[in-house]
């Protein structure tokens, strides 16, 4: 299973080089940005570090009359948003709100609604405008490759480089592939220890996965009864991925590009709105 932690120390340490990177290159803007965003996996890094440790709520203080209980048990009393956040942070990819339920349900405790989410969407844009950067991340939506605006229906994680939250043509069906290897590897980390085994909901969440990836599931009537293969599900979602990740990250890496020179901090994560997108068109 894919380590929250282990991805964001990835994620900086690539930031920390691409600064230096930038800096010899005198691309002073550029290294900048990185630095906004080096700052923000930094917070979220420590943030997931407290909820591992302590099971306390990176953005908010609990309350004090929390009583104590086991890990599990405090982790389910996480607020709503952190719960998203986890489950994003699994998956690596913007995700609607039915599948963000859909991996919490089956991966961590607590309850999560699709309907919490709704409203925590227009709650983190407020809580950016109002005080930027006091949060250690924010849940934002993705970002049209076309219009730069916000995307219907799909979360993402604030402090994901901006390739990673723009979607483009072929983004849907890259990320459906990135997300099926995630939840196949984190089955089979849960699967390889003999004291745990992965819940029904997750072995259903794989199911739902592999039935949409050629060659995922056994060609024997009989095997597709039980629950998929992570092994196969994973070598055959990257087969289908090499096919499309050039072509895709090159479409998210120029939107990317473009939207660092068109938008505002707050626009960067939030999207450009109707009436930004006409001023832009006006002025080309």
């Amino acid at each position: 299973m894919s380590d929250p932690l282990d991805v964001l120390e990835k994620n900086i340490a690539e930031l920390r080089r691409a600064i230096r990177d930038a800096a010899t290159a005198g691309a002073s803007e550029r290294a900048a940005e990185l630095r906004t965003r080096l700052r923000r996996a930094e917070r979220a890094w420590d943030a997931l570090l407290d909820t591992d440790e302590d099971a306390a709520a990176p953005a908010v203080a609990e309350p004090d009359d929390v009583p104590p209980g086991p890990p599990a048990a405090r982790g389910a009393m996480l607020p709503a948003r952190e719960h998203a956040h986890r489950a994003l942070m699994l998956l690596q990819t913007p995700a609607a709100p039915k599948l963000i339920v859909g991996v919490h349900e089956a991966f961590f405790p607590g309850e999560l609604s699709a309907a919490k989410l709704s409203s925590l969407r227009r709650d983190e844009e407020r809580s950016y405008r109002a005080a930027p950067g006091a949060r250690p991340y924010y849940l934002c939506p993705a970002l049209t490759h076309d219009l730069l605006s916000p995307a219907r229906a799909l979360v993402t994680i604030s402090t994901w480089p901006l390739e990673q939250r723009i979607i483009g043509p072929l983004s849907p069906r890259a990320d459906f592939l990135g997300g099926a290897i995630r939840i196949a590897e984190a089955i089979r980390g849960i699967a390889a220890s003999p004291e745990t085994e992965p819940r029904p909901a997750a072995q259903r969440l794989l199911w739902r996965f592999a039935v949409n990836i050629p060659g995922a599931t056994s060609a024997e009537p009989a095997a597709g009864a039980g629950t998929p293969d992570p092994d196969r599900v994973i070598a055959a979602a990257h087969a289908e991925l090499a096919v499309h990740a050039d072509t895709d990250h090159a479409t998210r890496a120029a939107a990317a590009q473009r939207a660092r020179k068109q938008l505002g901090d707050a626009q960067q994560l939030f999207g450009a709105s109707l009436q930004d997108v006409k001023a832009r068109q006006t002025e080309a």
